[in-house]
């Protein structure tokens, strides 16, 4: 019998280069009906295909993702937390533009997506988080989240660039490895078991895919 493999998505590659991704899958030879595929976040507001994500990917069986700061950025507009213009020029027009009545449909689908996904691996559990992990542990982070700062927490999860800024190499304890986005890198990094992997490829780079177990 074949062992599943677990696919990480790097985060801010998904829109714009789906025919891309499609191609990637298939020479990795990506079984959807055993396989699972992980988004680090940041699914929508680069290139033209932000719709066609909500509809084609959020939806399938095999497909899982944590929220993004653009996700987090359309739940906020819908609520009059973000200014139209500032969220115009994160890209969110594609958004702006739908009905009220999708715009609230979409939001939906991105207020399901978890900060924080635990997978548990051969090698171990594995944490997946958009920006970064703010404690020096993951039971430390998953006791924040729900706790009274949870908000401030989440906050932090999504929009935290500190580990890398600072070239921090101390990892977060309580997981084998961790994967997050946010940060395009040229190349995949990792700073102690905390893996960058968003290369860019909405940009013209690389697209990554990892294997995380």
């Amino acid at each position: 019998m074949r062992t599943m493999p677990a696919v990480i998505l790097s985060s801010a590659t998904f829109t714009d280069v789906l025919g891309k991704l499609s191609a990637e899958l298939d020479l990795v030879k990506f079984d959807r009906r055993l396989d699972r595929l992980f988004s680090v976040g940041d699914l929508v507001d680069r290139g033209p295909e932000s719709a066609a994500v909500v509809i084609e990917w959020l939806t399938q069986p095999w497909f899982y993702a944590v929220r993004g700061n653009h996700e987090q950025m359309a739940l906020d507009y819908l609520v009059g937390d973000l200014d139209s213009r500032d969220y115009r020029q994160y890209g969110g027009a594609w958004f702006m533009e739908l009905s009220l009545q999708e715009q609230r449909r979409i939001a939906a689908q991105f207020d399901v997506l978890p900060v924080v996904l635990e997978v548990e691996t051969s090698s171990g559990l594995v944490g997946i988080v958009h920006g970064d992990c703010p404690f020096a542990s993951w039971t430390e982070l998953i006791a924040g989240l729900n706790g009274d700062d949870a908000l401030l927490v989440a906050d932090t999860c999504l929009y935290s660039r500190e580990r890398i800024t600072s070239d921090d190499e101390s990892g977060v304890a309580g997981v084998a490895r961790m994967f997050v986005g946010y940060t395009p890198v040229q190349r995949p990094i990792s700073l102690g078991n905390v893996h960058y992997i968003d290369t860019g490829a909405v940009f013209g780079n690389r697209l990554t895919l990892t294997r995380i177990n």
